[in-house]
């Protein structure tokens, strides 16, 4: 994994261990190598896993949205910045420029770019990984909703495993690069399906 997507809040919470854990996934990341494609934002938790990445010499690729970076929350101290037309363009380059993704914690957007990953793994629009960090347990109620879902049967067998969740970092980069590729909507015969 040359490099990955990072989707995360641009808010910065009260409890400062968010900040904490957002800059520390940017240092992981850059020392081990691994480059960072987030969305450009130079707030909460985005700007600190940024950071993290450029203050240990990593590469860090910005993607933002045009009407965001004109209201002055674009990190100009990315390696690269990308100003792109809207989220749908954004979200495909994330995609184009990562060989996975990791969710740390976040709001909507996090779990709208969450969700998209694992929809597009599940359809075959890309076979990487999908990481979740579960610091703090901030994701056990989504976990166990992501299990509700396969065990009802709205998760088809085949993609109960596209979500790798981890408490920490390394065990998930592990998981992550560990990873085989599932076989796809568009690959599967209509009685897969």
């Amino acid at each position: 994994m040359k490099r990955l997507a990072v989707y995360c809040g641009s808010a910065s919470p009260e409890d400062p261990r968010y900040l904490k854990l957002a800059r520390q996934v940017g240092i992981s990341l850059a020392s081990r190598g691994i480059g960072v494609v987030y969305g450009g934002g130079r707030l909460g938790l985005m700007g600190a896993v940024a950071s993290g990445a450029l203050e240990a010499g990593g590469e860090v690729i910005g993607v933002i949205p045009d009407a965001l970076a004109n209201s002055e929350v674009a990190n100009q101290d990315c390696t690269e910045l990308y100003t792109v037309s809207g989220m749908h363009e954004r979200k495909q380059m994330f995609t184009d420029l990562s060989d996975g993704f990791i969710t740390i914690p976040g709001g909507v957007g996090t779990m709208d770019e969450l969700w998209e990953a694992i929809s597009w793994a599940q359809l075959g629009y890309h076979s990487n990984p999908v990481g979740l960090l579960n610091a703090f347990g901030f994701f056990d109620e989504l976990i166990a909703f992501n299990r509700k879902m396969a065990d009802v049967g709205f998760v088809r067998p085949a993609h109960q495993n596209i979500l790798i969740a981890a408490d920490k970092m390394s065990d998930l980069l592990e998981k992550m690069a560990a990873y085989q590729p599932h076989t796809p909507i568009f690959r599967m015969k209509a009685e897969d399906l």
